[in-house]
């Protein structure tokens, strides 16, 4: 099978430095990168475990075709993960042959080190923490279907459907197929941690999106409504633009922006299974992108999340080979990155209101980024305060840093994350053009034969090629 070769390739380039294991996955060319990407991250949480009972077992003395990093990951899903349900390809005949012998051999690891679980068996710095009791948290697509539509047809299928969550614990206690409504989003199902929904009918089909409710905030903090103009300006993979445009209802435009292409392409592909059909992607450095361009002069929403440490994410440590705590050195530039960024998403004329959004916890990447922005345009925008009951909030670097919203597994029971968002304060000059530019034409003095009409010029309707950006796929 496709996914298990792919995954033992981005193993064997993780080991020789020559990427991250979510470069390399998007990199592929394997078309469900959530699945490569969950398959990849567990299996090298296990590797140490998996080389002691693949050398146990003697498997590769027994399979001398057998490269080491497949082999890992084959019985990585044999042992620990899915167990080969309906695929396996040519390898399940090869993996049975050995499966009774690597069964005793994790076994007699676990007697040995005097644990039951497979997880006791990791070292202390790849056990999961707080973040393993974050739920699985599935968005509807509004564009698709609707949260009635999609409870219907998870009860159907035998879930246990347990109405609105009052609180955090009532996620925490979700077991077995039970699932629950957000108490915050109305369009956001909660299911027990381990529950997997890659190959459900309904995510295939564009009606689910597998997305944490920390990065679901951004967009409905956001909130544009249908019609509006919109930039996402550090767009891929895609999960947020399709969130927006759920909110536009497709009414609208999105100008979506990102440097990589290979990620575009992904995301296109995101979108177009998403059914979005208001959104224009564009191979392009936001920070290139001018203000003054009469493409963007009605956009009055902006989402900016920009690259960062990525240090509020769980897996974080897989990420990069030795990835931990991002040292001063990183943090600096991607700081630096980040406030010219948000310099530069407030200088479009038309901005009404912005979310400037990580999966960082680095102060030095949130709050001091948003103190930066407000400093460098003094009385014109100002921190909104949002979410009152939202229980972490930013920290008190400076004031009004409290109308920041922190998220973390402990405190949210949600990946780490950090939202912040501007509004403008004053009337913005090109609206105040725009209202000079239309005369009272009843004050004027003037014969009424001698007033010329004013000439109305009609918007320019962008060719379909221009749409989703078709010229990035394949």
């Amino acid at each position: 099978m496709a996914l298990y070769a792919t995954a033992a390739s981005v193993l064997a380039n993780v080991e020789s430095r020559r990427g991250s294991i979510k470069g390399l996955v998007y990199a592929s060319s394997f078309q469900n990168v959530k699945q490569l990407y969950a398959l990849v991250c567990e299996t090298q949480r296990y590797s140490a475990v998996l080389d002691a009972v693949i050398a146990s077992a003697g498997l590769l003395r027994a399979e001398k075709k057998l490269r080491p990093h497949l082999a890992k990951v084959l019985v990585y899903e044999l042992l620990l993960g899915r167990g080969f349900r309906g695929g396996g390809g040519r390898w399940k005949p090869l993996l049975d042959r050995h499966q009774a012998r690597l069964k005793a051999e994790l076994a007699r690891l676990k007697v040995q080190r005097r644990v039951s679980r497979n997880e006791d068996l990791l070292q202390v710095g790849s056990r999961p923490g707080a973040a393993s009791q974050v739920p699985r948290f599935v968005r509807v697509n509004t564009l698709k279907t609707s949260s009635d539509d999609a409870i219907d047809y998870f009860k159907r299928q035998g879930f246990s459907y347990q109405g609105q969550a009052s609180s955090l614990e009532d996620l925490r206690a979700l077991k077995g197929k039970c699932f629950l409504l957000d108490p915050l989003l109305p369009e956001l199902l909660v299911f027990p941690t381990q529950t997997d929904l890659h190959d459900h009918p309904l995510y295939q089909a564009g009606h689910l999106i597998l997305q944490d409710k920390a990065s679901c905030l951004p967009a409905m903090l956001l909130a544009p409504p249908p019609g509006s103009h919109v930039i996402d300006a550090c767009a891929a993979p895609g999960n947020k633009t399709s969130h927006l445009a759920a909110f536009l209802k497709n009414q609208g435009r999105i100008f979506a922006f990102d440097l990589d292409a290979g990620r575009l392409a992904s995301m296109a592909t995101l979108l177009a299974r998403a059914g979005v059909s208001c959104c224009e992607l564009a191979q392009e450095d936001f920070l290139a992108v001018s203000p003054s361009d009469q493409r963007y002069r009605q956009v009055q929403y902006i989402l900016l999340d920009p690259s960062c440490s990525g240090s509020g994410m769980p897996t974080r440590q897989l990420e990069e080979p030795g990835a931990g705590t991002p040292s001063k050195a990183r943090l600096q530039a991607l700081a630096g990155f980040q406030q010219r960024a948000l310099r530069h998403a407030l200088t479009f004329p038309s901005l009404q209101r912005l979310v400037y959004s990580t999966c960082s916890l680095c102060q030095e990447e949130n709050e001091d980024v948003v103190q930066d922005a407000l400093q460098q345009n003094p009385g014109t925008f100002r921190l909104a305060p949002v979410l009152p009951s939202w229980p972490h909030r930013g920290l008190s670097s400076f004031p009004g840093a409290e109308h920041c919203l922190r998220a973390s597994p402990e405190t949210t029971l949600t990946g780490g994350f950090f939202v912040a968002v501007l509004e403008r304060v004053e009337v913005p000059s090109s609206v105040l053009q725009a209202e000079a530019s239309a005369p009272e034409l009843t004050l004027s003095a003037a014969p009424r034969n001698k007033r010329r009409p004013r000439r109305t010029v009609a918007p320019r309707t962008l060719p379909p090629t221009e749409q989703v950006l078709l010229f990035l796929l394949p």
